[in-house]
């Protein structure tokens, strides 16, 4: 095209010289989405993907679709004998720190025998003892699974039980769990205790399981 004089400078196109809608879906090339730099690891809670809700592409952070997975497990042992009956169970329990082992997710906090939760969700809650019995008496020695939903008053959830025979003295073992709906984890948590022990001892160790308090997060809360 011919100027007369000098001819205009070129303006860049801006996106106030298009009309909304203007650039349809088959305008765009396919590969419009490149996917040319890898994301090598699992999206971030603020990671977005973009999805059509009913027709209108909307943008939605990663927390939010759920990846289907165990997003919490954890594990805590006794470590040293305990004898007598204890509400709650408090003292010597650490998270297991075995070469081996790893929690998944922000794991539990233990704070003097009371057990919080890292967020909401529904929560299978283990209680694995192993007893030993040293009185002299045949009797039914207990450990319980506690929980509260208003951060006072606990009610009991679970029992492991075994029978000590006093003319045995030899290690018997109890397993127990119960599922825990957690609302809210400012009210909603767990404890353990013993009862009946007739001094007769749970054992703990700090290099092996004996004793075990387990938490998994199945999914979110009811």
């Amino acid at each position: 095209m011919a100027y007369i004089g000098q001819k205009p400078a070129d303006k860049p196109l801006s996106a106030s010289d298009l009309e909304d809608g203007l650039i349809t879906n088959s305008k765009l090339a396919q590969d419009i989405i490149s996917a040319e730099t890898e994301l090598a690891t699992a999206p971030a809670d603020t990671d977005e993907f973009l999805i059509s809700d009913a027709g209108t592409l909307k943008r939605i952070d990663a927390s939010l679709v759920g990846g289907g997975g165990i997003t919490e497990a954890d594990m805590f042992r006794l470590t040293a004998d305990t004898t007598g009956d204890i509400d709650p169970l408090a003292s010597n329990i650490e998270r297991v720190d075995d070469a081996t082992f790893s929690k998944i997710g922000t794991g539990i906090t233990n704070t003097s025998g009371t057990f919080s939760f890292p967020s909401t969700g529904l929560y299978l809650v283990q209680l694995h003892v192993t007893f030993f019995g040293n009185a002299n008496a045949d009797s039914n020695v207990n450990a319980l699974i506690l929980g509260t939903a208003n951060n006072s008053s606990y009610d009991n959830l679970a029992l492991a039980q075994c029978g000590v025979d006093q003319s045995h003295n030899k290690k018997q073992e109890a397993t127990t769990q119960t599922f825990f709906n957690c609302t809210d984890v400012s009210t909603h948590k767990i404890r353990f205790k013993t009862t009946s022990m007739n001094s007769n001892n749970i054992l703990g160790d700090t290099d092996i399981n004996y004793t075990i308090f387990s938490f998994i997060r199945l999914g979110d809360s009811q």
